[in-house]
């Protein structure tokens, strides 16, 4: 699901893109919207979800729908805040007769030093995601390892009250360990 959200705001920030080079060369928004479609599936492709998007505001202009509130049902459905805080701001620059052209240049680049950071990101924790990795498979393999060269040695730890309370604990303290490991590694922007 995360990995659907991120393409979504990778396809619409050059949605954003597309649209304001339609609406600096003249168009009016909903014409933009219909002239984007084309573009967004040859940059795409017919099947991608920015363009059943597009798609599914142009049909809302057959039935009369406002775009505002197309373009808010869109940002609630995505559940992304970068498309949501695009909507609200879409919806009081046409109220107010903001210069759209500026906002969705703006929106898009916020939009797409955003995504660079978030790469950024991940391409600075790789390595450290998979020392953790390496990192949680470490205590089984070292427990296999002394179960397969001294099978006496771990004979204490599962049999008396006192080594299964101890290995419990060491199990618990394993897992949380795991669990902090990955918030810590993931980090939001």
């Amino acid at each position: 699901m995360e990995k659907r959200r991120q393409e979504l705001l990778n396809q619409f920030k050059e949605s954003l893109t597309v649209l304001s080079s339609f609406l600096s060369a003249g168009y009016s928004t909903e014409n933009s919207f219909r002239a984007s479609i084309p573009e967004l599936k040859n940059m795409f492709s017919e099947r991608a979800m920015i363009v059943r998007e597009f798609e599914n505001i142009v049909n809302g202009f057959s039935m009369n729908k406002p775009l505002e509130e197309m373009l808010s049902d869109f940002a609630f459905r995505s559940g992304l805040d970068d498309i949501t805080n695009f909507a609200e701001t879409f919806n009081i620059a046409k109220r107010n007769g903001g210069n759209l052209v500026h906002i969705i240049t703006h929106t898009s680049g916020i939009i797409r030093d955003k995504v660079q950071i978030i790469e950024d990101i991940k391409t600075l924790n790789a390595s450290k995601i998979y020392e953790q990795r390496v990192m949680n498979i470490i205590p089984f393999v070292i427990i296999l390892y002394m179960n397969f060269s001294s099978p006496d040695f771990f004979v204490s730890l599962y049999t008396t009250f006192v080594g299964r309370i101890t290995m419990t604990v060491c199990l618990l303290i394993y897992f949380i360990s795991i669990f902090l490991a990955n918030r810590i590694m993931n980090i939001e922007v």
